[in-house]
């Protein structure tokens, strides 16, 4: 609370400081508000700002917004078409909606609206430098110090880092992270007939190095282009973005905005919380391995982490705050964390045999149904795989047709001309399904 005076003169201190405004920090800034804490809000940029994202609201991002969030859709789809390396295109439609697309500045900016009409305080343009839990700067050991760039000092009974993959709160926490994966994007406004023929239908293209996807994502009179692989396989995700986006028939519209980023998965045991610090989001490494989908992982662990944040505020001394970080991180892992297990099998086998995982998703009712289900937000991967018995047998079928010797997966993506081959489906172009 405020009115703490250290022997230097008063200074405010604030139930929960959250670093950074994107979704997690929003959402954890909104949680901990309405608690009825003092929350105060940092960000380095001016909102709203733009971020490297294809911008896909499935399910579990909608069903973990505030109460009253209306979201500023572009387009709802309710087709897929999916292809192998430009080859092999299958459209697969649904009669109900699948999930919605956005921009990221609106989407963020609203988020961080509701956190400050729950009672959130926002400065924008600060940059955290480092938080300090010992030392001059910290007045007892119920605090912690947030140094901002300019040299001032903010003081909080809990510190939320939210500030993205490349988090100088991860780096204090210790956060360990075990795949890292380039992502290339980039805005194409493109004329009516275009747009018309992409609206409320997206492509998902399976690329050609272990691991990679393309994707076309329509916001009304413009496409999100995009494709991830690897990181250290920066010129070839280069070129394949260049043939992608020739391959769609865009490389005559000039991009309003071509950018990079790299998304972080984190390992199994990365810690997620120091003494009165949490992480949540792409700061906390918490992604989704195989579609590296980070928005809804950001929002529920961003939720999360301010509930938290608000009981390790509430904590009088070291033990009580580092039992309350601890449940915080039971409720990561047994949520996330578990989906994110599901999510690394999912990447080996992708790595490995995109062509069979290519084959199975367009050519096999039930698959198409969980791929639908869990967009929607009516299953996610793990519970699915916990508790249908028919998803967890086909996991394990296709895990068993894994060469596991290869060493292929997220820890070595790498795959032979031959092996590629193989995976292949023969045949012409599929029709597209009606």
């Amino acid at each position: 609370m405020a009115g703490d005076e250290p022997a230097d003169g008063p200074a405010e201190v604030w139930d929960v400081v959250v670093v950074g405004a994107g979704p997690a920090g929003a959402s954890a800034a909104y949680a901990a508000a309405v608690a009825g804490r003092r929350v105060l809000l940092l960000e380095k940029s001016e909102l709203p700002r733009y971020k490297t994202c294809g911008g896909g609201i499935i399910g579990p991002s909608r069903d973990t917004l505030p109460p009253g969030f209306e979201l500023p859709l572009q387009d709802r789809v309710h087709a897929v078409t999916f292809s192998l390396d430009g080859r092999f295109a299958r459209t697969r439609r649904s009669r109900r909606m699948l999930f919605g697309l956005i921009n990221r500045p609106e989407f963020d900016a609203q988020l961080v609206e509701h956190a400050q009409k729950a009672g959130a305080e926002l400065r924008t343009g600060a940059t955290v430098t480092r938080v300090e839990q010992h030392g001059p700067a910290v007045p007892d050991r119920r605090t912690v110090a947030v140094v901002l760039a300019d040299g001032e000092t903010v003081l909080a009974r809990a510190v939320v880092g939210a500030d993205g993959s490349a988090s100088r709160i991860g780096a204090h926490v210790g956060v360990k992270l075990g795949q890292v994966d380039l992502g290339l994007e980039a805005e194409i406004p493109v004329p009516p007939s275009v747009a018309e023929d992409w609206k409320g239908r997206v492509l998902i293209d399976w690329g050609p190095m272990p691991g990679s996807y393309g994707w076309v994502f329509p916001k009304g009179d413009t496409l999100t282009v995009g494709v991830i692989s690897a990181r250290g396989e920066g010129a070839a995700t280069k070129r394949y973005m260049e043939d992608f986006v020739a391959r769609l028939g865009l490389a005559g519209f000039e991009p309003t905005i071509s950018s990079g980023h790299l998304t972080r998965c984190r390992t199994d045991d990365s810690p997620l919380s120091r003494g009165r610090v949490l992480v949540c989001g792409d700061a906390a490494g918490l992604l989704e391995p195989w579609t590296r989908e980070g928005i809804s992982y950001a929002l529920r662990s961003g939720r999360l982490a301010g509930e938290w944040a608000v009981r390790v505020a509430e904590s009088n001394d070291a033990v009580d705050a580092r039992r309350q970080a601890l449940n915080y991180a039971f409720a990561i892992k047994a949520g996330l964390g578990v989906e994110m297990a599901v999510g690394r099998r999912m990447l080996a086998i992708f790595e490995r045999r995109p062509g069979l995982l290519h084959a199975t998703i367009t050519g096999l009712r039930p698959a198409w149904n969980a791929f639908a289900d869990i967009t929607r937000g009516s299953a996610t991967l793990g519970g699915m795989v916990r508790s249908n018995g028919m998803a967890r047998r086909a996991l394990e079928l296709l895990d068993k047709r894994m060469d596991t010797s290869s060493g292929v997966g997220p820890a070595g993506r790498g795959v032979s001309a031959r092996d590629r081959a193989a995976s292949e489906p023969e045949g012409e172009q599929a029709p597209e399904e009606v």
